[in-house]
Protein backbone atom coordinates (compact mmCIF):
# COMPACT_ATOMS: atom_id res chain seq x y z
CA UNK A 1 0.00 0.00 0.00
CA UNK A 2 1.43 3.64 -1.04
CA UNK A 3 1.11 7.03 1.26
CA UNK A 4 -0.47 8.30 -1.45
CA UNK A 5 -4.31 8.23 -3.13
CA UNK A 6 -5.30 9.80 -6.38
CA UNK A 7 -8.99 9.81 -6.64
CA UNK A 8 -10.21 9.78 -9.90
CA UNK A 9 -14.10 10.72 -10.33
CA UNK A 10 -15.81 9.05 -13.53
CA UNK A 11 -18.47 9.05 -15.69
CA UNK A 12 -18.64 7.45 -19.09
CA UNK A 13 -14.54 7.88 -19.05
CA UNK A 14 -14.03 3.81 -20.43
CA UNK A 15 -11.74 5.43 -23.26
CA UNK A 16 -9.47 6.79 -21.33
CA UNK A 17 -9.43 5.30 -17.81
CA UNK A 18 -7.13 1.85 -18.44
CA UNK A 19 -5.04 3.85 -20.54
CA UNK A 20 -4.27 6.77 -17.53
CA UNK A 21 -4.37 3.38 -14.84
CA UNK A 22 -1.71 2.51 -16.27
CA UNK A 23 0.18 5.23 -17.25
CA UNK A 24 -0.06 6.18 -12.98
CA UNK A 25 1.02 2.48 -12.09
CA UNK A 26 4.35 2.82 -13.89
CA UNK A 27 5.38 5.77 -12.74
CA UNK A 28 8.46 5.68 -10.32
CA UNK A 29 6.67 6.70 -7.07
CA UNK A 30 3.80 4.51 -6.13
CA UNK A 31 0.41 5.88 -5.96
CA UNK A 32 -2.57 3.97 -5.27
CA UNK A 33 -5.80 5.24 -7.26
CA UNK A 34 -9.29 5.25 -6.22
CA UNK A 35 -12.14 5.50 -8.89
CA UNK A 36 -15.30 7.06 -8.15
CA UNK A 37 -17.82 5.97 -11.10
CA UNK A 38 -21.02 7.48 -10.95
CA UNK A 39 -22.78 4.66 -12.67
CA UNK A 40 -21.19 5.34 -16.61
CA UNK A 41 -23.36 3.64 -18.74
CA UNK A 42 -20.32 2.96 -20.60
CA UNK A 43 -19.48 0.19 -18.65
CA UNK A 44 -16.99 1.95 -17.43
CA UNK A 45 -16.99 1.14 -13.93
CA UNK A 46 -16.52 -2.86 -15.34
CA UNK A 47 -13.50 -1.98 -17.18
CA UNK A 48 -11.96 -0.72 -13.75
CA UNK A 49 -12.95 -3.58 -12.26
CA UNK A 50 -11.12 -6.11 -15.26
CA UNK A 51 -7.42 -4.01 -13.92
CA UNK A 52 -8.35 -4.95 -10.15
CA UNK A 53 -7.30 -8.59 -10.96
CA UNK A 54 -3.75 -6.80 -12.72
CA UNK A 55 -3.12 -4.16 -9.43
CA UNK A 56 -4.47 -6.10 -6.63
CA UNK A 57 -4.23 -3.69 -3.13
CA UNK A 58 -3.50 -0.79 -5.42
CA UNK A 59 -6.43 -0.10 -7.29
CA UNK A 60 -10.01 0.77 -5.71
CA UNK A 61 -13.79 1.52 -7.29
CA UNK A 62 -16.20 2.98 -5.17
CA UNK A 63 -19.72 3.20 -7.20
CA UNK A 64 -22.46 5.19 -6.94
CA UNK A 65 -26.29 5.01 -7.83
CA UNK A 66 -26.00 7.78 -10.36
CA UNK A 67 -24.27 11.08 -11.50
CA UNK A 68 -24.52 13.35 -8.42
CA UNK A 69 -21.80 15.91 -9.03
CA UNK A 70 -18.06 16.34 -9.16
CA UNK A 71 -18.02 17.56 -5.36
CA UNK A 72 -19.87 14.69 -3.96
CA UNK A 73 -17.39 12.18 -5.85
CA UNK A 74 -14.49 13.93 -4.40
CA UNK A 75 -15.78 13.88 -0.74
CA UNK A 76 -16.58 10.19 -1.41
CA UNK A 77 -13.37 9.83 -1.93
CA UNK A 78 -11.17 11.81 0.67
CA UNK A 79 -13.90 10.06 3.15
CA UNK A 80 -13.25 6.81 1.76
CA UNK A 81 -9.52 7.69 2.27
CA UNK A 82 -9.38 9.14 5.70
CA UNK A 83 -10.59 5.88 7.12
CA UNK A 84 -7.56 4.74 5.58
CA UNK A 85 -3.96 5.60 6.33
CA UNK A 86 -3.03 7.82 3.51
CA UNK A 87 -1.04 11.10 4.19
CA UNK A 88 -1.43 12.32 0.50
CA UNK A 89 -4.66 12.38 -1.22
CA UNK A 90 -5.17 13.70 -4.78
CA UNK A 91 -7.53 15.35 -6.85
CA UNK A 92 -7.01 14.09 -10.57
CA UNK A 93 -9.48 14.24 -13.84
CA UNK A 94 -9.85 11.07 -15.72
CA UNK A 95 -9.30 12.90 -19.15
CA UNK A 96 -5.51 13.14 -19.56
CA UNK A 97 -5.92 17.13 -19.20
CA UNK A 98 -3.84 16.07 -16.32
CA UNK A 99 -0.20 15.13 -16.74
CA UNK A 100 0.11 12.04 -14.63
CA UNK A 101 3.91 12.51 -14.59
CA UNK A 102 2.69 15.74 -12.50
CA UNK A 103 1.70 13.52 -9.68
CA UNK A 104 5.02 13.08 -8.81
CA UNK A 105 5.71 17.43 -9.16
CA UNK A 106 2.80 17.60 -6.49
CA UNK A 107 3.74 14.71 -4.34
CA UNK A 108 6.69 16.37 -3.65
CA UNK A 109 5.51 20.19 -3.16
CA UNK A 110 3.79 18.40 0.02
CA UNK A 111 6.16 15.99 0.78
CA UNK A 112 10.08 17.22 0.62
CA UNK A 113 9.09 20.80 0.66
CA UNK A 114 5.97 20.77 3.54
CA UNK A 115 3.49 22.18 1.74
CA UNK A 116 -0.29 21.54 2.84
CA UNK A 117 -1.99 21.98 -0.27
CA UNK A 118 -0.39 21.87 -4.07
CA UNK A 119 -2.16 22.61 -6.89
CA UNK A 120 -1.22 21.67 -10.13
CA UNK A 121 -1.66 25.42 -11.95
CA UNK A 122 -2.55 26.52 -15.65
CA UNK A 123 -2.36 30.32 -14.51
CA UNK A 124 0.86 30.33 -12.19
CA UNK A 125 3.29 31.29 -14.85
CA UNK A 126 1.39 32.81 -18.12
CA UNK A 127 -1.42 30.76 -19.26
CA UNK A 128 -0.85 27.02 -20.14
CA UNK A 129 -3.43 25.62 -21.71
CA UNK A 130 -3.60 23.33 -24.97
CA UNK A 131 -6.63 22.55 -27.20
CA UNK A 132 -8.76 25.19 -25.50
CA UNK A 133 -10.65 27.43 -27.45
CA UNK A 134 -9.74 30.94 -26.90
CA UNK A 135 -13.31 31.80 -25.63
CA UNK A 136 -12.55 29.07 -22.90
CA UNK A 137 -9.17 30.26 -21.53
CA UNK A 138 -10.17 33.72 -21.48
CA UNK A 139 -13.49 32.48 -19.15
CA UNK A 140 -11.72 30.12 -17.30
CA UNK A 141 -8.77 32.95 -16.10
CA UNK A 142 -11.14 35.73 -15.92
CA UNK A 143 -12.99 33.00 -13.30
CA UNK A 144 -10.18 32.97 -11.93
CA UNK A 145 -9.34 36.75 -11.24
CA UNK A 146 -12.90 36.95 -10.35
CA UNK A 147 -12.42 34.59 -7.17
CA UNK A 148 -9.16 36.02 -6.31
CA UNK A 149 -10.63 39.13 -6.22
CA UNK A 150 -13.80 38.35 -4.26
CA UNK A 151 -11.92 35.82 -1.59
CA UNK A 152 -8.67 37.79 -1.29
CA UNK A 153 -6.91 34.30 -1.48
CA UNK A 154 -3.49 34.39 -3.34
CA UNK A 155 -4.23 31.66 -5.65
CA UNK A 156 -3.73 32.12 -9.40
CA UNK A 157 -5.76 29.02 -10.47
CA UNK A 158 -8.89 28.76 -8.08
CA UNK A 159 -10.59 26.34 -10.36
CA UNK A 160 -7.80 24.13 -10.75
CA UNK A 161 -8.77 20.19 -10.46
CA UNK A 162 -5.35 18.82 -10.12
CA UNK A 163 -4.55 18.94 -6.28
CA UNK A 164 -2.27 17.09 -3.55
CA UNK A 165 -4.02 17.63 0.15
CA UNK A 166 -1.80 16.38 3.01
CA UNK A 167 -4.49 14.17 5.02
CA UNK A 168 -4.67 16.61 8.18
CA UNK A 169 -6.37 19.85 5.37
CA UNK A 170 -8.96 16.74 5.10
CA UNK A 171 -9.74 16.15 8.43
CA UNK A 172 -9.44 19.58 9.56
CA UNK A 173 -12.07 20.86 6.99
CA UNK A 174 -15.71 19.74 7.64
CA UNK A 175 -16.46 17.40 4.62
CA UNK A 176 -20.25 17.37 5.50
CA UNK A 177 -20.34 21.74 5.31
CA UNK A 178 -19.13 21.78 1.52
CA UNK A 179 -21.68 22.61 -0.09
CA UNK A 180 -21.01 23.32 -3.92
CA UNK A 181 -21.45 20.51 -6.29
CA UNK A 182 -19.71 21.60 -9.81
CA UNK A 183 -16.84 23.05 -10.28
CA UNK A 184 -17.20 25.76 -7.72
CA UNK A 185 -16.35 22.67 -5.37
CA UNK A 186 -12.69 23.19 -6.62
CA UNK A 187 -12.94 26.62 -5.54
CA UNK A 188 -14.28 26.03 -2.22
CA UNK A 189 -12.07 23.58 -1.02
CA UNK A 190 -8.81 25.85 -1.29
CA UNK A 191 -10.70 28.96 0.30
CA UNK A 192 -11.38 26.46 3.40
CA UNK A 193 -7.94 25.60 3.27
CA UNK A 194 -6.79 29.23 2.69
CA UNK A 195 -9.16 29.94 5.97
CA UNK A 196 -7.59 27.51 7.82
CA UNK A 197 -3.85 28.76 7.13
CA UNK A 198 -2.73 25.97 5.15
CA UNK A 199 0.94 26.70 3.32
CA UNK A 200 -0.06 26.38 0.10
CA UNK A 201 1.80 26.14 -3.25
CA UNK A 202 0.72 26.96 -7.04
CA UNK A 203 3.27 24.48 -9.11
CA UNK A 204 2.76 25.24 -12.78
CA UNK A 205 2.01 22.31 -15.28
CA UNK A 206 0.26 21.99 -18.79
CA UNK A 207 -3.33 21.10 -19.05
CA UNK A 208 -4.07 19.64 -22.29
CA UNK A 209 -8.12 19.46 -23.18
CA UNK A 210 -9.58 15.89 -23.95
CA UNK A 211 -9.30 13.99 -27.01
CA UNK A 212 -11.33 11.42 -26.08
CA UNK A 213 -14.68 10.97 -24.64
CA UNK A 214 -17.14 14.28 -23.54
CA UNK A 215 -16.42 17.28 -21.55
CA UNK A 216 -18.99 17.47 -18.39
CA UNK A 217 -19.07 21.23 -18.51
CA UNK A 218 -22.44 23.08 -18.37
CA UNK A 219 -23.86 26.42 -18.33
CA UNK A 220 -25.23 25.62 -14.53
CA UNK A 221 -21.48 24.62 -13.58
CA UNK A 222 -20.41 28.11 -14.34
CA UNK A 223 -23.25 29.80 -12.94
CA UNK A 224 -22.51 28.11 -9.54
CA UNK A 225 -18.92 28.97 -10.15
CA UNK A 226 -19.45 32.79 -10.28
CA UNK A 227 -22.99 33.25 -8.24
CA UNK A 228 -21.48 31.47 -5.30
CA UNK A 229 -18.67 32.70 -4.64
CA UNK A 230 -20.05 35.42 -3.25
CA UNK A 231 -22.23 33.70 -1.03
CA UNK A 232 -19.40 31.89 -0.03
CA UNK A 233 -17.64 34.95 0.87
CA UNK A 234 -20.35 36.41 3.23
CA UNK A 235 -20.75 32.93 4.83
CA UNK A 236 -16.90 33.42 5.82
CA UNK A 237 -17.57 36.78 7.04
CA UNK A 238 -19.58 35.60 9.91
CA UNK A 239 -17.45 32.97 11.53
CA UNK A 240 -19.10 29.39 10.19
CA UNK A 241 -17.56 26.73 11.92
CA UNK A 242 -16.70 24.77 8.92
CA UNK A 243 -13.44 23.04 10.86
CA UNK A 244 -12.69 20.73 13.11
CA UNK A 245 -11.10 20.46 15.83
CA UNK A 246 -7.56 18.34 15.66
Amino acid sequence: MSNALVVIPTYNEKENIERLIRNIFSLQRAFDILVVDDNSPDETAVAVKNLQQEFKDRLFILERSGKLGLGTAYIAGFRWALKRDYAYIFEMDADFSHNPNDLIRLYNACDREGFDLAIGSRYVRGVNVVNWPMSRVLLSWLASKYVRFITGMRIYDTTAGFVCYRRHVLEKIKLDKIRFVGYAFQIEMKFKAYLAKCKIIEVPVVFTDRTRGESKMSGGIISEAIFGVIKMKFRSLFGSSDFNEI
